[in-house]
């Protein structure tokens, strides 16, 4: 379908993609974006990529509404490059599994007819697209989880939940990169620091990076939590063609 472009606000600009989150439409907003940025255009404040949309913050000194949709729907409206061979990024994120650091292991198994191991070698067998920022800084909305470990949320949020924490919400999974309130399954934890506001990159993690998590046990964990911001994580450029699971 054709993307639509509507106003929001007198500064800011919605190009809406579809309805459903779905990779290729997440692929044709990243492409959008990598087009606008092309252009160099002065008076672009932000991007913010979205499950389905873009939004466009921009100058309106600089530009009316009606002459920035004009320069943006040639780039919106291009077809999606599609290249099983295009390399992307793969962040590794060891994360020890169960116990302490994930005390919702046993019911996201019991509640799919699994094992606990059974829960882990599935979660940790898929390269997880990342869609989207959003919630709290440096959260990562990924997609392609497997519907096997599928799980509703809890029926009572937690008040507290550690930073690090890989949590899983019906058919998504994610890590909470700071310490929050939250309604996730907790089925982990990873030593990174997600979001470090005195990092260059604040945010480990980026809308079209993918995340493979890597089961490693307690005491891998406390090492590397030991190293801190010393221990860089493991990052492989790999072809789409030859992500694991979803892509």
């Amino acid at each position: 379908m054709n993307p639509t472009i509507s106003p929001v606000g007198d500064s800011a600009i919605s190009i809406e993609f579809g309805q459903v989150i779905d990779p290729k439409i997440n692929q044709r907003i990243r492409q959008t974006v990598a087009g606008i940025e092309s252009l160099h255009l002065e008076g672009i404040i932000e991007m913010v990529p979205t499950y389905c949309a873009l939004l466009i913050q921009y100058d309106a000194l600089r530009y009316t509404y009606a002459e920035l949709c004009h320069i943006l729907e040639p780039i919106c409206t291009q077809p999606i490059q599609s290249d099983e061979s295009e390399l992307v990024t793969v962040v590794e994120i060891p994360t020890v599994y169960g116990d302490e650091f994930g005390p919702d292991l046993g019911f996201v198994a019991s509640h799919n007819h699994l094992t606990a191991a059974d829960v882990v070698s599935i979660h940790s067998g898929t390269d997880y697209l990342v869609y989207m920022m959003g919630f709290i800084p440096g959260f990562t909305y990924l997609g392609g989880m497997d519907p096997r470990i599928a799980t509703p949320r809890l029926s009572s949020p937690r008040t507290h939940i550690p930073a690090g924490s890989v949590g899983i919400a019906g058919e998504q999974t994610g890590t909470y990169p700071s310490d929050s309130p939250g309604g996730w399954q907790i089925i982990g934890r990873t030593p990174l620091s997600m979001y470090d506001a005195s990092r260059e990159e604040a945010a480990l993690l980026k809308a079209g990076d993918y995340v493979r998590y890597v089961p490693i046990d307690e005491s891998e964990f406390h090492c590397i939590k030991k190293l801190g911001s010393s221990f860089k994580p493991v990052v492989h450029h790999v072809k789409v063609g030859d992500l694991r699971g979803g892509k």
